[in-house]
């Protein structure tokens, strides 16, 4: 199931990099990017990563926390930040129940059942805004923020 502009963002309360959980309850009230992405350290993932933190301080000027999200645990998103110098910050999902909420997770033709790279931005309202479905990684980033801008 795809989520479409103007559905309720799925809730959400997932440990980061450092364990500390972020909640959407904590995101109440702001523009937040979440995005879901297959595995630290991979080529793809990489791109995607380090052109969103390419990006950051855009991110910052506007106010709107970026969140990557992952089946990774802890130590592999601490140890991708500290690789390449990553300035999002890494969600663990080990579960696979944000995933499955927001419709990243699922057949994909050719490579079986699996990650579908997507990602969203999600209103102050807690609705979804935009979402992007079979992400190609290089030149997204700059695709959400011109989303943003909009």
């Amino acid at each position: 199931m795809e989520l479409k502009p103007g559905d309720q963002a799925p809730e959400f309360s997932l440990p980061d990099e450092e364990g500390k959980t972020v909640s959407t309850k904590d995101l109440k009230g702001k523009r937040y990017v979440v995005y879901f992405y297959p595995k630290d350290d991979t080529p793809g993932c990489t791109t995607e990563a380090c052109q969103f933190t390419d990006n950051f301080p855009q991110f910052e000027m506007l106010g709107v926390p970026v969140l990557g999200v992952s089946r990774d645990d802890a130590a592999a998103h601490q140890a991708f930040r500290k690789k390449y110098g990553l300035r999002v910050r890494l969600l663990s999902d080990a579960d696979r129940k944000a995933h499955d909420a927001y419709g990243a997770w699922g057949d994909r033709p050719g490579r079986g059942e699996g990650v579908i790279r997507s990602t969203f931005l999600i209103g102050s309202d807690g609705r979804v805004e935009k979402a992007w479905y079979s992400v190609k990684p290089d030149g997204h980033a700059l695709e959400v923020l011109s989303a943003l801008r909009a």
